[in-house]
């Protein structure tokens, strides 16, 4: 009996993959419109209400009939420079963004438990075709790239650990480094850090069991790279650092 529910709500299920599919929607207006007007002289307070409001009136407009319970599953968090996600600040926040900066745009939400996420690293600038190089465009490819080959290998009969390896591969190729403790979680109805995961970097004391995944899973990939090298901030001088974060389903 348990079995049956479980297979009820998994992808094999259309209701299941509409309900992906449309937060999966209001995921990417939400993190697209937020990206287009992160300039520089914006208020990161402002961006991420900008972000929460756009996910909240897109939530509203789907599914409306009975009391089918959807909402924010990750608020949305700009994290700027050396600081490497998960930054959503307080209301009277006054940290303005500025040219140059390193920005990491995360957020989510879930419609009936079904978590859909998404994520951009990009650089401020009051010019957005702007042609960048150096450290900071190294580093957001690294993270790019470590992704796209993330979402090959996450196939049926694949292993976590073979993604770790591609990360790491993708990492040395930018002479970056992949962060050590950010994990990629399984996630499940309500569930947004399920216990099947894929480390970012493998270290003698960081290991986690070996996964091959399989039909139907489905998972957040949380990619986080470093230059490895001090940033001359407004703080105390850090790592600089992206991230990229996809979310991607395999049937």
């Amino acid at each position: 009996m348990e079995q049956d529910e479980e297979v009820d709500l998994d992808l094999r299920t259309p209701e299941v993959m509409d309900k992906y599919k449309k937060a999966a929607d209001i995921t990417n207006r939400a993190l697209a419109l937020v990206v287009a007007d992160t300039v520089p002289g914006k208020k990161i307070v402002d961006l991420c209400a900008l972000g929460d409001r756009t996910m909240e009136e897109g939530i509203a407009a789907v599914f409306t009939k009975g009391q089918l319970e959807k909402g924010i599953a990750f608020p949305t968090c700009i994290s700027v420079n050396h600081c490497i996600g998960h930054f959503s600040p307080f209301r009277a926040d006054t940290i303005q963004l500025e040219e140059g900066d390193v920005v990491k745009v995360d957020l989510g939400c879930h419609i009936d438990g079904f978590v859909a996420t998404g994520a951009h690293s990009f650089i401020c600038s009051a010019k957005p075709t702007e042609i960048h190089t150096g450290k900071k465009a190294d580093v957001i490819c690294a993270a790019h790239f470590a992704a796209e080959c993330a979402l090959r290998l996450f196939r049926p009969g694949k292993t976590n650990k073979e993604i770790t390896d591609a990360i790491k591969k993708v990492a040395e190729t930018f002479h970056c480094t992949p962060l050590e403790g950010v994990l990629s979680h399984q996630m499940k109805r309500f569930v947004i850090d399920g216990t099947n995961v894929i480390i970012n970097k493998e270290t003698p004391d960081q290991q986690v069991d070996d996964v091959t995944f399989e039909e139907y899973d489905v998972y957040c990939f949380d990619i986080v790279m470093s230059t490895g090298r001090a940033m001359q901030g407004r703080e105390t001088p850090r790592p600089q650092c992206t991230s990229g974060l996809l979310n991607k389903t395999t049937i």
